[in-house]
């Protein structure tokens, strides 16, 4: 069902390749607006979703898909360009694909899909991966010269947070597999 949410949600998964076509081809000012309005539209979507109980199921799924496809591209951009550092690009994609990798296996040897709702770590994490992303584009388009040190130690936190999150949800993965395996 195409609500004002979802279509919200696509408009951001379209943005995707537009922002880092930009960031690319050093248009970081461009790029910058690009990614603060997909960045809105994450915010603003759920928010529509809630209060006017919008909330569907294509939603449900597109939106997480659509996070991550922004933040995991951008951070895989950022590290290639050497924005980021590169350690940093890899614990952040490395904990996604191990997190879409074990709940796809879990749903492939179980039969159904283990619920996707965030931690509280996750949404931390979220938040952190995506403060490293803005400074370092605030940087890159000359609107806010980010102090190093303060630049690194959120990279640092983002980095922890990433591991942290990625760790627990592994737990929750394995836990969750057990007790189905057990009713089985």
């Amino acid at each position: 069902m195409l609500n004002v949410p979802n279509a919200l949600t696509l408009a951001r998964i379209l943005a995707v390749p537009l922002f880092l076509s930009l960031l690319v081809e050093g248009e970081h000012d461009l790029a910058c607006v690009v990614f603060i309005i997909a960045g809105l539209t994450d915010g603003l979507d759920g928010l529509i979703a809630r209060v006017w109980d919008l909330r569907t199921e294509l939603g449900a799924h597109l939106d997480p898909l659509a996070d991550k496809l922004l933040v995991v591209s951008s951070f895989i951009t950022l590290g290639i360009l050497g924005a980021v550092p590169l350690p940093l690009m890899i614990i952040v994609l490395t904990r996604d694909v191990i997190i879409l990798g074990g709940f796809l296996l879990t749903a492939a040897l179980v039969g159904e899909t283990m619920a996707m709702a965030p931690s509280k770590l996750g949404k931390i994490t979220t938040f952190t991966q995506l403060l490293s992303v803005s400074l370092v584009l605030l940087s890159l388009a000359d609107w806010w010269k980010v102090p190093q040190g303060f630049l690194y130690t959120i990279f640092l936190l983002t980095g922890l947070f990433s591991l942290l999150s990625g760790c627990g949800y592994m737990i929750r993965g394995i836990r969750w597999y057990q007790a189905s395996e057990s009713q089985q």
